[in-house]
């Protein structure tokens, strides 16, 4: 673990990184308790983003707005990004952040719970980012399948739950054991699911890649 920590690490010192204004908003979340994705997560993010080109994404899970806006800084002028935030006393902070940095207007910011607004949701978004509540996946993911175009990527991070997931049950504590379960199911289901190709990476706190089929 340690020696992982280490390359980790030496990667992430290579890293070019993001204009100011993100790494000051990280820096203030992470001063205030709230998630941030770590960085060598960013960097895949960027890459994809860059490489893809995606026009319409969808994010589940706001927070403060940072993986958002790091999606709009790293994608076309067309692009547009819908983001779904339930967490009452972080809103206002992303439209706060919205207003001040997202200048081209790319992000709408949906309040509520996933599981009703995923529902209302039409089909045709070719990048779903996934870093909501974990032991929610599984439930959202019925409706990411629905409105997720054919080649698009759905990416979910936070899946090896810092390490826990490859644990038994009985290793992880009473509390978590629900969120293990699910995790687990959730990683099954996108690896057999005939809809999906996906490949399972180490990167940050593990990211499940599927491209639908």
């Amino acid at each position: 673990m340690i020696e992982q920590e280490r390359i980790q690490s030496f990667i992430n010192s290579l890293d070019r990184g993001n204009p100011p204004y993100l790494d000051e908003l990280e820096k203030t979340a992470i001063e205030g308790g709230v998630p941030i994705i770590r960085k060598d997560t960013q960097a895949l993010l960027r890459f994809l983003m860059n490489q893809m080109r995606p026009a319409n994404i969808l994010e589940i899970g706001c927070a403060v707005g940072f993986s958002a806006l790091l999606m709009g800084e790293y994608t076309g002028d067309d692009t547009r990004i819908t983001t779904i935030e339930k967490y009452e006393k972080r809103i206002p902070v992303a439209r706060d952040n919205f207003h001040k940095y997202d200048t081209e207007g790319k992000i709408t910011l949906l309040e509520g719970d996933a599981t009703d607004i995923l529902k209302t949701l039409d089909p045709g978004y070719d990048f779903i980012f996934m870093d909501a509540a974990k032991g929610q996946y599984i439930n959202f993911l019925p409706d990411c399948l629905r409105i997720l175009q054919k080649g698009g990527i759905l990416l979910s991070d936070n899946v090896l739950q810092d390490g826990d997931v490859f644990e038994s049950r009985f290793a992880v504590t009473r509390r978590n054991r629900t969120i293990h379960a699910r995790m687990r199911e959730y990683l099954y289901e996108l690896k057999h699911n005939d809809m999906l190709d996906t490949v399972i990476l180490t990167v940050g706190d593990g990211m499940a890649l599927s491209v639908r089929l």
